[in-house]
Order: structure tokens, then C-alpha cells, then sequence
């Protein structure tokens, strides 16, 4: 119904932020993370991505600062069991592209993290979505790219994760890692990496 709205951010509440377009205030549901609250108040026209979630005691309006935030929203959504206040915590506990990660790279602990979001929910969200969040949408990252089975790789990634690294950060440490590595020099280059983020 409404694809955007644009106009100055005037007030923040609990969840959200006041958008004024045409003389009206519109209550907008973001994301805890969302770099809109940043603008609460700075009388700096903004334009929001939205999308209207109708239910029969609720109408609420969600907000988000670019339109691939708005579209994973409404992906997160076709997973039964995930309504418009699950994927808003899932955006609000991850960053896109971590959440993104999480997803591609079957983090199913990662998703947990996200308010409301159980281990089955987590575990459908993966099994749906996987394919169509795709290497596109994740900067090039491919989980076929990061580890083989059986390869110097896999045995990396299962000493990474018994380190208490998630399966996403991982498997993204694990991404330059040439195939005629050992897996203690995949380990050791994937350690390096991650102690310089």
C-alpha cells in the first residue's frame, strides 16, 4: 500500500519513529539497530522503505532505511511462523548482511539470538530461505565456496566452531582459504583474519 514515505523524523517511541509526511505523523516500527534514529530530530528530510502489516486487532506500519532491508522483511515473513514482530527482531538482533550470512550459511544459533525466534523457527527460516537469499544477495559469499565435506576446510570449520566462533563468522573466515591448505594453515590464516576485524 504505501512503498515509502518521506518527510523529517520527529519524535522516537518505544520500537520506532514519528515520520511527518503531509502534515501527518506517521508511528513507523523500526529496527533497534536502524540507523533512522540517528535523524530523529534533525529536521532532515528522509525517505523510509515501508511496509503495512494488517491484522484484526493491529495495524502497524514498519520502517526501514534502504529497500533490501524492506525486501528481506517481507521474505522473513513467507516463513510460517514468522510474522512482521519476528522478522523486525530478527533485522533489529543482526545486521543485514549477518543476518543474511546466518541464513545462507545455516547459523542456526545466530538466529536465535533474535527475540521470539526459537531453534525450530531458526531451523525453517534456513530450510526456506537459503536458496532464495542466494550468493547475490550476500556479496559473493557461498557456502559451497567456504567448506567441501571432508575437505581441510571442514576440519577447520570444526575447530572454529569448538572455539565458540559461530558457524557464519567461521565459515567467513574460512572463504580465502586456498584448496592446497592444510587444515592447521587454514585455521591459523582464518585466525589471523578474524583478529584483525
Amino acid at each position: 500500500m504505501f512503498h515509502y514515505l518521506r518527510g523529517p523524523l520527529t519524535m522516537r517511541f518505544d520500537g520506532g519513529v514519528v515520520l511527518e509526511a503531509g502534515g501527518v505523523g506517521y508511528e513507523v516500527c523500526v529496527p533497534d539497530n536502524s540507523p533512522l534514529y540517528l535523524k530523529v530530530g534533525s529536521a532532515e528530510t528522509v525517505l523510509v522503505y515501508t511496509a503495512l502489516a494488517l491484522r484484526e486487532d493491529d495495524v502497524s506500519l514498519y520502517g526501514f532505511p534502504d529497500p533490501e532491508s524492506l525486501e528481506l522483511f517481507r521474505k522473513l515473513q513467507t516463513v510460517q511462523g514468522v510474522g512482521a514482530k519476528a522478522a523486525l527482531a530478527l533485522l533489529s538482533a543482526l545486521p543485514l548482511q549477518e543476518l543474511r550470512k546466518a541464513i545462507l550459511f545455516e547459523d542456526v544459533a545466530m538466529l536465535t539470538r533474535a527475540n521470539g525466534i526459537g531453534k525450530k523457527t531458526a531451523q525453517r527460516i534456513v530450510l526456506e530461505l537459503k536458496e532464495k537469499i542466494g550468493e547475490a544477495e550476500t556479496g559473493g559469499f557461498s557456502e559451497s565456496a567456504a567448506v567441501r565435506s571432508g575437505s581441510a576446510r571442514d576440519e577447520a570449520l570444526d575447530a572454529l566452531l569448538s572455539l565458540g566462533y559461530s558457524r557464519s563468522e567461521a565459515m567467513e573466515a574460512l572463504l580465502p582459504c586456498g584448496d592446497d591448505l592444510s587444515a592447521e594453515a587454514c585455521l591459523r590464516q582464518a585466525l589471523r583474519s578474524m583478529k584483525q576485524r
